[in-house]
């Protein structure tokens, strides 16, 4: 079967957190590219997470209500991308790395497709918030390629460090731009600056960038920087202001 010919452009799959879903983070992320000169350039992908039963520990009041309304059934059906054992995610948070390692599958999936059709690996993108941004990471470390960039919003990387020689030489030289605030009491800040030495220490190049107030939400300042990443890798400029969504967006992920 001859090779599909080369597909100019980039693309940008965007996994989003437990308990969203695709066409949520359509709404948020799409109009950062849907300038006329944009939307021809990149194509956005945004995948929903299958729903499943999630046991729900530790969640209270405290913790934040909107995860409460979540939690407070024993067991909550949510779109999720694997199992949550426990919020908030801490350094020492330990994920069944089974299901782990099966989202990851499906992942790949997306972007050999992706590459089969004729986009170059280096035009790739794999981002997401939270628990995507997690599977995003993972899915980068352990792919064979080396891909245009991994952008993970408010993440951790949820596979433990014994998987340090799964990761490709290859996968070892994709960028990682890591946004995480500070104030952030589902997936502490902590727990995501970790993740971004984890990689360095694989010799990686990861530009974290801290916000001191922000909770566990996307922020425009944030997105802006991330479209304008992307399009510099991409070899992309001058893209035009767009109409913006809502500055802040409060989410419910349980990572």
């Amino acid at each position: 079967m001859a090779a599909a010919p080369p597909r100019p452009g980039g693309f940008v799959l965007f996994l989003h957190g437990s308990g969203g879903s695709g066409d949520e983070s359509r709404a948020e992320v799409a109009p950062y590219f849907a300038a006329p000169e944009l939307a021809a350039s990149v194509r956005l992908s945004f995948p929903t997470a299958p729903t499943a039963s999630i046991a729900c520990y530790g969640c209270n009041l405290l913790c934040c209500f909107a995860l409460w309304m979540l939690c407070k059934a024993r067991d909550a059906v949510i779109t999720a991308w694997f199992g949550i054992t426990e919020v908030p995610i801490t350094v020492k948070t330990v994920r069944d790395e089974k299901e782990v390692l099966k989202a990851v599958d499906y992942v790949h999936v997306l972007l050999d497709e992706e590459i089969a059709s004729g986009t170059s690996p280096s035009d790739i993108f794999v981002c997401g918030l939270s628990q995507g941004g997690a599977l995003a990471i993972a899915s980068v470390l352990l792919y064979p390629k080396t891909l245009g960039g991994c952008v993970v919003f408010s993440g951790s990387v949820p596979l433990s460090k014994s998987f340090a020689d799964k990761v490709w030489p290859e996968a070892r030289k994709t960028p990682v731009l890591w946004f995480h605030g500070m104030a952030d009491g589902l997936v502490l800040f902590e727990a995501g600056h970790v993740g971004c030495a984890f990689l360095e220490e694989l010799g990686m190049i990861c530009e974290f960038k801290a916000y001191p107030t922000l909770g566990h939400s996307m922020i425009d300042e944030e997105l802006q920087y991330f479209q304008k990443w992307i399009l510099n890798r991409l070899g992309i400029c001058g893209a035009t202001e767009t109409a913006r969504p809502s500055s802040s967006s409060q989410h419910k992920d349980l990572q």
